[in-house]
């Protein structure tokens, strides 16, 4: 069981990243035919608090890494996949802060399709003088 506990605690990105990646469920469909039952919870007035909550937390930044902030939609992932029984029963993890984490919508591919080239690199590169114009040296 993933907790946003021990995931605070790995200090980058890419450390975050690999705890959350779903290695070996690529291209699993969650709910297939069933998806408007995840529709139906994440309009909900519940989910839509602890959504605001959560988006607060983590100071809209991609994993929670305070200099990552993310432009344009943010995305509530939950650490620990959501079923249809988690939705029919209405189980804690639904709703509970430590299975959520705010992230991109890049971030968000990546961690359940595994396409790494989706995530920006944690290191900006170094640049130098004319480094954008490639007839100058």
């Amino acid at each position: 069981m993933k907790t946003y506990t021990e995931l605070i605690l790995l200090p980058t990105f890419m450390e975050r990243f690999n705890y959350l990646k779903l290695d070996g469920v690529k291209f699993q469909a969650t709910f297939g035919i069933d998806r408007y039952l995840n529709q139906i919870f994440y309009h909900t007035s519940e989910w839509k608090s602890v959504r605001n909550f959560i988006i607060t937390r983590d100071n809209g930044c991609d994993l929670g890494i305070h200099d990552r902030h993310i432009q344009g939609k943010i995305f509530i992932h939950h650490l620990n996949p959501i079923t249809i029984d988690d939705i029919t029963y209405r189980r804690d993890k639904l709703l509970d802060p430590d299975n959520l984490i705010s992230v991109c919508y890049n971030t968000h591919q990546a961690i359940h399709y595994g396409n790494l080239n989706l995530i920006i690199p944690d290191e900006v590169p170094e640049r130098h003088p004319n480094d954008t114009c490639p007839w100058k040296e």
